[in-house]
């Protein structure tokens, strides 16, 4: 009888961890959506709030002599590139691979595909770094790669 307590308090226990798990998944999948929904919109207004103050973006692709080089960049260019109207619709196309949580921090990789419009221009490999503030999930941190080859 107590074994059979047991293993309901322990089942009980692991359906609570994995439901908070999945909620925390969910909190960080809809900030990282945010920022491609805000994208998409044009709207540097709605993409902002995504991000933590003093994030960190960075991209690692060849350069034209096919030389990997790591380019930084900066939020407020990226707002301001998003917010200024452009003819086409950037749609970064993800999906969700990896999360990882610990507490206040969670990783996640996404592999994408983007479109200008209809065309397509790149693909390659977002990796985020965020944290849980008291606003809920922000991204500290993106770096990814781009290429026109080599495409899932």
């Amino acid at each position: 009888m107590k074994v059979r307590i047991g293993f309901c308090v322990l089942g009980l226990l692991m359906t609570v961890l994995v439901g908070k798990a999945q909620t925390e998944n969910e909190a960080i999948q809809k900030t990282i959506m945010t920022l491609f929904d805000g994208m998409r919109k044009g709207d540097s207004a709605m993409v902002h709030p995504a991000f933590a103050k003093d994030a960190i973006m960075q991209t690692i692709a060849n350069n034209r002599e096919g030389q990997v080089q790591v380019q930084s960049g900066n939020l407020t260019d990226f707002l301001k590139a998003v917010g200024t109207p452009h003819a086409e619709v950037w749609d970064e196309r993800i999906e969700f691979g990896d999360i990882k949580v610990d507490g206040p921090m969670a990783s996640v990789w996404t592999p994408y595909q983007f479109f200008r419009g209809e065309n397509f221009s790149h693909c390659g490999v977002n990796s985020f770094q965020l944290y849980k503030s008291e606003k809920g999930w922000k991204i500290i941190y993106l770096v990814d790669t781009r290429s026109r080859d080599d495409c899932k």
